[in-house]
């Protein structure tokens, strides 16, 4: 009977120090610079694998486009429907990455009017079409009839001699990523419901 009685005192100790450690609330000046001060500030920024900076890992589909002073239009298209994150995940994404010129050769007004944030669903669509998942190079590609891509709809690969076309754009340049492979692309690649 005592070893029960001392039992439950030492537990019934454990609890209280817990307790008290627990509700300890420590008063800080409100314009501290501490991580509860300035979590504020942080979470108003953009989260996600895709804002971490990683100088040392070769760049992915998403490094890859941003350093490209060909593909900034790609890249503001990516950041308005926030597919950011979706870009940097393991993979192996092939991403068929139109160019600035090949946005340009859209009827006028299209790119301004996908980038509204009351579009931003069918700009994700648009997006999404042009990632497939897999990391096949432009010979390999050679082999296919068609590609099932991110938005669930398939899109065509024909050969023209040592060409390929991929929805009717042709890849003009291959470059691998650490998590697959960005290919160049003279066309924006429309869905068929576009």
């Amino acid at each position: 009977m005592r070893t029960t009685t001392n039992f439950k005192l030492v537990v019934g100790s454990f609890l209280m120090l817990f307790l008290i450690c627990s509700c300890k609330n420590e008063a800080k000046p409100e314009n501290s610079n501490t991580p509860a001060a300035t979590s504020e500030v942080t979470n108003t920024e953009k989260q996600g694998q895709a804002f971490i900076e990683d100088d040392v890992s070769k760049p992915n589909v998403l490094q890859i486009a941003i350093s490209s002073s060909d593909h900034t239009t790609l890249v503001a298209a990516v950041q308005a429907a926030s597919l950011e994150n979706a870009l940097v995940n393991a993979g192996p994404l092939m991403v068929f990455a139109p160019t600035n010129a090949a946005f340009d050769a859209l009827p006028a007004g299209t790119v301004e009017e996908l980038l509204k944030p009351e579009n931003k669903d069918a700009l994700s669509n648009i997006l999404k079409h042009h990632v497939t998942a897999g990391n096949y190079d432009k010979g390999f590609l050679k082999k296919f009839k068609k590609l099932g891509q991110a938005n669930d709809q398939n899109t065509t690969v024909e050969v023209r001699g040592d060409d390929v076309y991929v929805g009717g754009a042709k890849i003009i340049a291959s470059i691998p990523a650490g998590n697959g492979i960005v290919h160049v692309v003279d066309k924006v690649i429309l869905p068929p419901n576009q």
